[in-house]
């Protein structure tokens, strides 16, 4: 009898993105997988053409300072390139340890556990700590990684429209008559709008309804407090978060990601985590780079480039606004690195991206799912290393883009 089974791969073919992708690759307007062709510092040879980066996270500029390079290159002569093996068994060395003292002590917290990428660090934690019966509650502009491993820990997962406080509390009283555990986990900085999470409220509602807390730092380490230790320092609840993720492809200037907080809960996470206990450990010239960058942070170094990488933000938004794009607002005093030009239409933000690409300045893309529909936006961010000369030159860019893109495409949202 012949088989009917389903072709796996079928979806592959004529999906939903499918023509979409064809005819951007036709008209080479696709914005993502471009090729640097060099360092990723404030200006960036790409694709064999100089171009105002503006499209990192290399919030502090320190992927390029030479005590960073100096710590990777140590670490690669002492350990080589590889570990090949799991931190449980061949793959810790003392500079993980280090590393992990270091990050406890800066987040304030008992202890902290180094992983191999940011996105592990969530599935780390969460598919580890949750389990069937208990119920997660997650801003629905939470990191895809976050939604992973709500999704690999099978909790109940319970989503609150972004940012709202009432529809948080709304799910605190679903999740309470759950009857089981309740783990709230929302983004310090959301990353693609650059807000900042209402942390006092959400401890608030946290406190009252028993639930416990935690908070993804990836885009707030590095960049906020004054110590640089993210949302929950500038905000004033670090006693109020039992668990903060963060990772090293930002600020830190490298890759991998930490978890950081109670003894019992880390020494836990260490044994029992199969998303930890199954990876190879990071190279070790990545571990290098992030404690020297770290120790460049918590130097008297740091404070200038915090304040610097912000100041930026804010020039950059100003001037933006200025020559009249729709830049995200957001409440408060607080700026982030992030600033966000919001277009639309997804078809428009692409060939906005191109002209500013063909301008000699990169940014990135967000269009749908990445956004609501009609939400498509640029996002851009600064460096600490960016001069006021150079992002001068890439707002000439923008205003020159603007004036020409309309001429042929109508307006831009203002």
């Amino acid at each position: 009898m012949a088989s009917t089974t389903h072709d796996v791969f079928a979806k592959v073919r004529g999906h939903e993105r499918a023509e979409q992708l064809r005819a951007a690759r036709e008209a080479d307007l696709l914005p993502y997988f471009r090729t640097l062709d060099g360092p990723a510092g404030p200006v960036v040879e790409m694709e064999g053409a100089e171009r105002i980066m503006l499209g990192s996270n290399n919030y502090l500029g320190l992927t390029g300072d030479e005590r960073v390079i100096q710590g990777a290159q140590d670490a690669l002569t002492q350990y080589g390139t590889g570990l090949t093996g799991s931190r449980l068994l061949n793959g810790t060395i003392g500079l993980h340890l280090e590393l992990e003292r270091e990050i406890a002590d800066w987040m304030g917290t008992e202890e902290a556990l180094v992983c191999s990428t940011g996105a592990q660090a969530n599935l780390t934690a969460l598919g580890t700590l949750l389990e069937p019966g208990d119920t997660v509650v997650a801003d629905s502009g939470d990191h895809a990684s976050i939604l992973d491993g709500c999704i690999l820990s099978r909790a109940k997962l319970r989503a609150f429209r972004h940012n709202r406080m009432d529809r948080l509390e709304r799910a605190l009283e679903k999740a309470r008559a759950d009857e089981g555990g309740i783990l709230v986990v929302v983004d310090g900085v959301f990353s693609m709008e650059g807000e900042i999470a209402p942390l006092p409220q959400i401890a608030d509602l946290c406190g009252r309804y028993g639930a416990r807390l935690m908070v993804d730092e990836a885009h707030g380490a590095g960049v906020l407090g004054a110590r640089g230790a993210g949302a929950a320092e500038l905000l004033g609840i670090e006693d109020r978060t039992d668990l903060r993720m963060g990772t090293f492809s930002k600020s830190l200037a490298s890759c991998g990601g930490f978890l950081a907080g109670s003894h019992d809960v880390i020494d836990y996470l260490r044994v029992q985590s199969r998303a930890f206990l199954f990876t190879a450990a990071g190279v070790p010239a990545a571990v290098g780079a992030a404690l020297a960058a770290l120790r460049i942070i918590r130097s008297a170094d740091g404070p200038p480039l915090l304040a610097r990488v912000l100041d930026n933000a804010a020039y950059l938004h100003a001037g933006l606004k200025e020559h009249g794009f729709k830049v995200v607002e957001h409440d408060g005093d607080h700026m982030t690195p992030i600033v966000p030009v919001i277009v639309g239409d997804d078809w428009k933000a692409v060939l906005l991206w191109r002209a500013l690409y063909d301008a000699g300045v990169f940014v990135n893309v967000a269009i749908h799912p990445a956004v609501p529909p009609g939400g498509a936006l640029l996002r851009t961010s600064v460096m600490a290393t960016h001069d006021l000369p150079t992002l001068d030159r890439a707002l000439d860019a923008f205003a020159a883009v603007k004036a020409s893109f309309e001429a042929e495409h109508g307006p831009l949202p203002s």
